[in-house]
């Protein structure tokens, strides 16, 4: 059995972040056959998320995402693969309000 482990703090806000989760996990589902349970808390959420061969939780907190996966033994070869696939769904979502409020902001007055 192999285990996951990635933390990723930000600074969302737990409304921003619990949307991107629920973005993360309609992914999961889609594209890895995952099944995805969302419980939502007053200061956190936690998104748990299984299949065969794997078993994990996400926590959403205000300000990180904390995920926790074990890997079955079939799936564990694929450990290194699998974590480095999930770290760039979760940088890349993270990216992307930086990337809008970027957008958004004015241009710097030059001197």
């Amino acid at each position: 059995m192999a285990d996951i482990h990635i933390h990723r703090a930000h600074s969302l806000g737990l409304a921003k972040a619990r949307k991107m989760a629920w973005k993360w996990a309609e992914a999961a589902e889609q594209k890895f056959a995952m099944e995805c349970t969302v419980i939502e808390g007053k200061s956190s959420d936690v998104v748990e998320f299984t299949r065969a061969g794997v078993q994990g939780r996400l926590v959403v907190e205000a300000n990180a995402f904390d995920l926790t996966a074990k890997l079955g033994f079939l799936v564990g070869a694929f450990a290194n693969r699998i974590e480095s696939e999930i770290t760039a769904q979760i940088d890349a979502l993270l990216a992307a309000p930086a990337k809008a409020a970027a957008k958004r902001a004015p241009p710097r007055a030059r001197g």
